[in-house]
């Protein structure tokens, strides 16, 4: 089984290379990070008003893969 990760995007000049949503500066290890530390979807998206709900759940897929 392939995933198709299109949100995830890696540029050696944002953010160092490291996996980001649709090359923004903000990481997936970010978004992790944070789901991690008990901050809800909701929370998120809200105090990222930029992000939408597929990209948190694209990135922790893309984690756990």
């Amino acid at each position: 089984m392939e995933l198709d990760f299109e949100r995830i995007t890696q540029n050696p000049s944002v953010m160092g290379g490291k996996p980001c949503i649709r090359g923004m500066r903000v990481t997936v290890g970010m978004i992790v990070g944070q789901i991690g530390a008990g901050v809800s979807v909701e929370e998120l998206l809200s105090e990222y008003p930029y992000l939408e709900r597929e990209d948190v759940f694209q990135a922790l897929r893309y984690a756990a893969y």
